[in-house]
């Protein structure tokens, strides 16, 4: 049996030391990325309550409540930071980027760590599919946010939209990869693919929000 709180704080300890060691946008970049393994944490206190009231098998948790769940609590943490702070964009992006990137980290290394036998084939099937996969629900909720402020309709209906796209694709992810066969290969290969398509028109678009 492992504790995921043990995890944490072996891996958030020295990337807290490094932010007295670095420039300003490294700092918020880390800060970002040990904010993001705290959110899985907590992430998965919500999931572990809701399954035991709901009683729900892993498949239909990890299908209707995980993308819920998860989405939510990464999002928070950015709407509070543009609420507040009212950074550029770019350091909005470099936040939520960290978020993404943590959140996946941490819970590869929970999966890891509880797993009796795993080949190296399917870590590098995983690092590519749930890793890839949190970073496109991070850059597609920011996208979200910047879309939204830019057409001025950053209000109930707007942010609910921002975040219904990384919430769609989650769960996108967790149901095709829920069945064995052909639907998991296609899950496992969903987020890479993306990551590719939207690579050019993510950098066009950062760049009309920035300048403007």
């Amino acid at each position: 049996m492992i504790y995921s709180e043990n995890i944490l704080i072996c891996i958030a300890i020295p990337l807290f030391i490094a932010l007295f060691f670095t420039r300003t946008s490294t700092k918020r970049f880390l800060f970002a990325f040990i904010l993001g393994m705290t959110v899985c944490l907590f992430s998965a206190y919500i999931s572990g309550f809701v399954n035991y009231i709901t009683e729900l098998g892993r498949d239909e948790m990890a299908i209707y409540y995980s993308p819920v769940i998860e989405e939510i609590m990464k999002f928070l943490p950015i709407l509070f930071y543009e609420a507040v702070f009212i950074p550029e964009q770019e350091k909005l992006y470099t936040a939520s980027i960290g978020i993404g990137l943590g959140f996946a980290t941490f819970e590869n290394c929970c999966y890891i760590l509880s797993a009796v036998d795993i080949s190296l084939p399917y870590m590098l099937i995983r690092g590519l599919s749930v890793g890839v996969m949190h970073l496109i629900c991070s850059l597609a909720l920011i996208l979200g946010l910047g879309l939204s402020k830019r057409f001025e309709v950053m209000t109930l209906p707007g942010l609910v939209g921002a975040i219904s796209m990384p919430m769609i694709f989650h769960a996108l992810y967790n149901l095709l990869v829920s069945e064995d066969g052909l639907s998991s290969y296609l899950g496992y290969f969903l987020p890479i693919l993306t990551a590719f398509i939207l690579f050019i028109p993510f950098r066009v678009i950062r760049e009309k929000l920035n300048n403007e």
